[in-house]
Formats: structure tokens, C-alpha cells, sequence
């Protein structure tokens, strides 16, 4: 046996923790001395603990801990709990790590609010046909555009290789408001005739007569600060904004996304 000094070291838990687990029944020792009442533990019992801290460690309230040992779930039944409860903590994590980012953007912004872009220029922008692909979000927010536009690009250009059609210039993406949320447009431009043979959609986006246009560089999480930049631009030089309108993404691949270019567009009118 074991003292609960040298049980607590070979678990690698606290003195303290394991007296704790004993008071509210979750590790009894093997034996507790009578006359002196110190605490001895065997080596079979290291089981239990490496379920009881495991369980316990993944979120797992005492209770629960005491409710799943008692029940002498077997070996791959464990597993498969705390496969289950590793994914749900690592989407939590994702999600976690995703509002951060969202800060940091939050943050950009306050930094650079009065800090008009000297580089907008506005120009007329030619109809062009495009193939796409599109899927909904639910907001504008950027947790809730990334996980859909981000797969539509991959899927699209692998539709359009198994189709023969050749892209012919720079990705494009434009959305629009529907009852769901937010409608998601992922495209390329393509000379090719609308067809019922492709897997995807052929349309022909309008010219537009005025677009006050923006250059930022960098990845797309940074993005809302160029766009907030756009907006106040197109205020303070009388234009009226028609509605966000396209991104261009005229560099842009799986290299240093610094050195991402995009194009940000918006439809503009006098006020």
C-alpha cells in the first residue's frame, strides 16, 4: 500500500485534493490506519483517479464524475464520453478563439476611427459574367461569414476544372439581404453561356456607373476597419451609399495573407 503522501505524487495530484475526493466519497482510501488515522492507498485504485481527474479536467461537476464511475462504465464507453466532451470543449475553444479575433477587429477600428483612407478612388465598374456559388449566414458578423464563404471558393473552382470552364479574372464576392440572413455570393468570371449542364450558377453582374472603391491589404479578418474607412469617406464627400457592393480579391491565395489585395466597392450617388 501506499501512504496518501506517495499516492498523491504518483497521481500526480495534491495531498489536499485527495482528501477532498475521500470526504465527499468519490476515492475512499483502501485503508485508514485506526489509531492514527492515516490514509493508504493501492495501486489499483490509480484507476479510478485517472477517470476521476480525466472526467473531471474535460468539465465534468463531481456529481457527474461520481455518477459515471459508479455506474462501472467499461473502458470504451469512457473513451467514447471523453472523445465527445474533448470535441465539445475544442468548438468551444474555436468559438472562443474566434470572438477574440473579433476583438482585436473591434480594436482596430476604435484605433482608426478619424483616420480617413487617402486612396479612395471612384470609378465605373463594367458589367462582367461570373460563375458562383452562394449560401446564407446569419449576420454580417464575421463568425458568421467565414464558415460559409470560406468553402464556396475551393468547391467552385473544383467545378469549374471538372466543367472546362477557365476563370478569366480575380474572385468577386457581393451580398444581399433575404428573409434567412444573409445571402452569401462566391464568384469568378468566366466566358462561358449560361447552361443547365454546369453545377453552378452563370449570371451576368450589372454595370455600375459610380463605385467609391478602397484598396486593403492584408487577411479579411482585418477587413471591417477598410470598410467602416469606405463608409466614412463616401459620408464626408457627399455621396449617398448605395449598399455595400463587391469584394475583389485581386491577390489572394495560400501565401502570407499580409500581403492579400482586395478591392472593397460600394455603389455610391450624389446626396
Amino acid at each position: 500500500m501506499f501512504t496518501i503522501g506517495d499516492f498523491a505524487r504518483i497521481g500526480r495530484v495534491s495531498i489536499r485534493m485527495l482528501r477532498h475526493y475521500d470526504s465527499v466519497g468519490l476515492l475512499r482510501p483502501a485503508r485508514v490506519d485506526p489509531v492514527t488515522g492515516y490514509r493508504y492507498y493501492q495501486a489499483a485504485q490509480l484507476s479510478r483517479l485517472n477517470r476521476l481527474i480525466a472526467l473531471k479536467d474535460l468539465g465534468f461537476t463531481l456529481h457527474q464524475v461520481a455518477a459515471v464511475l459508479d455506474d462501472k462504465v467499461s473502458v470504451e464507453e469512457l473513451h467514447g464520453m471523453l472523445r465527445l466532451r474533448q470535441a465539445e470543449l475544442e468548438a468551444q475553444v474555436n468559438r472562443d478563439r474566434a470572438r477574440l479575433v473579433g476583438v482585436e477587429a473591434r480594436i482596430r477600428l476604435i484605433e482608426k476611427e478619424g483616420v480617413m483612407p487617402a486612396d479612395v478612388v471612384v470609378k465605373s465598374v463594367p458589367a462582367v459574367r461570373v460563375a458562383e456559388l452562394t449560401g446564407v449566414a446569419e449576420s454580417y458578423e464575421a463568425e458568421h461569414i467565414s464558415p460559409v464563404i470560406q468553402p464556396l471558393y475551393p468547391e467552385l473552382i473544383k467545378r469549374l476544372e471538372k466543367a472546362g470552364v477557365t476563370m478569366v479574372g480575380p474572385g468577386i464576392a457581393y451580398y444581399e439581404t433575404v428573409p434567412e440572413g444573409i445571402k452569401i455570393h462566391a464568384a469568378f468570371p468566366v466566358a462561358v453561356e449560361p447552361s443547365d449542364q454546369y453545377d453552378f450558377a452563370v449570371v451576368d453582374l450589372p454595370a455600375v456607373e459610380n463605385v467609391a472603391t478602397l484598396l486593403h491589404h492584408g487577411p479579411m479578418d482585418t477587413v471591417d476597419a477598410s470598410v467602416q474607412q469606405l463608409a466614412r469617406w463616401v459620408e464626408e464627400n457627399g455621396y449617398r451609399s448605395l449598399g455595400y457592393m463587391r469584394e475583389v480579391y485581386l491577390e489572394y491565395g495560400m501565401g502570407d495573407p499580409s500581403t492579400w489585395v482586395t478591392e472593397l466597392q460600394e455603389a455610391i450617388s450624389p446626396s
